[in-house]
Parts: C-alpha cells; structure tokens; sequence
C-alpha cells in the first residue's frame, strides 16, 4: 500500500468514516474507468477537481458527479472570481496526490472544499483513495461532513 493510500486511510478514520481503500485490477483514473470498475453507475464515482482562483490564486477542491463536468461560469460566480485548472505540479505539492488520484481527504495542506449536490442522491458514492486504481465507498453524506465540504449546484 502507497504512503498516500496510507494517508487517506489515517484522515478517514480520524473523520470517523467506515471505509476501506479497495485495491482494483484496472486503472480509476477516469469516471469511466472507476465505475466500471467498482459496478456502479458513473453518476455516483467522485471527481476530486482542483481549481485555482484566478486572481486570489486559492485552491478549491469540487467534488463533483462523474455524470458531471464542472459549469465554471456557476462556480466562478459562487467565487466572485474566474477559476482555471490548477498547475498538476501544484496539485502534487498540495495534496500529496497525482491527478487521477487525488482523494478527496487526507491532503497535505487545508483546501476549501465544495461537494456537487448530486451526488448526495445515491446510497453510496466511490472516491479516489490516493492512487491510480484506489477507492473507496462511503455514504456522501458522511463524506459531506469529513471534508467539511459546501454544497453545490453544479448544473452542469
């Protein structure tokens, strides 16, 4: 197990979430390959999207369907700022964690987090666990609260 699947696994239980990182045979990097992997409908798998503030340079973690993609023009307006993809460098520096693996708990430093309202539809949600083909399962809205996440209407 990867020192980042350990790190999530060590923010989950400090959270209190019940999970367990599940180790896939294939690769999760995309919603598509995560939900096929985990048999689950692509609405319920979590995209961990790191945005950067245009001007302030912040980060924002979206938690977003993978049934979704991001409506910028909407999540710009809930910032007051334009939002681009953040540097893939600076997601690495930030969080621990490589893009299309970047769990949505467990990052090495503090990052404001909003979740798709989605999402909060299913039973249980699939996010990323740290690597490529990581997971793990948990009801969102016990996920809502380990990330101390804002609801959004995406409307994408």
């Amino acid at each position: 197990m990867s020192k980042s699947t350990r790190r999530v696994e060590r923010a989950a239980a400090a959270a209190g979430l019940d999970m367990s990182v599940l180790h896939m045979p294939a690769s999760t990097r995309t919603a598509q390959e995560a939900a096929a992997a985990c048999a689950c409908d692509v609405g319920q798998i979590v995209k961990s999207m790191i945005f950067e503030g245009v001007d302030s340079g912040e980060l924002k973690l979206l938690l977003v369907s993978g049934r979704h993609d991001v409506n910028l023009d909407a999540a710009s307006g809930m910032f007051d700022e334009g939002l681009r993809r953040a540097d893939p460098g600076r997601v690495r520096e930030e969080t621990g964690f490589a893009i299309g693996g970047v769990a949505p708990i467990g990052h090495l430093s503090a990052i404001d987090t909003w979740m798709d309202n989605a999402l909060l539809q299913y039973p249980a949600v699939w996010a990323a666990a740290g690597a490529p083909n990581a997971v793990f399962r948990v009801a969102p809205d016990a996920l809502l609260r380990a990330t101390g996440a804002r609801v959004f209407h995406n409307g994408a």
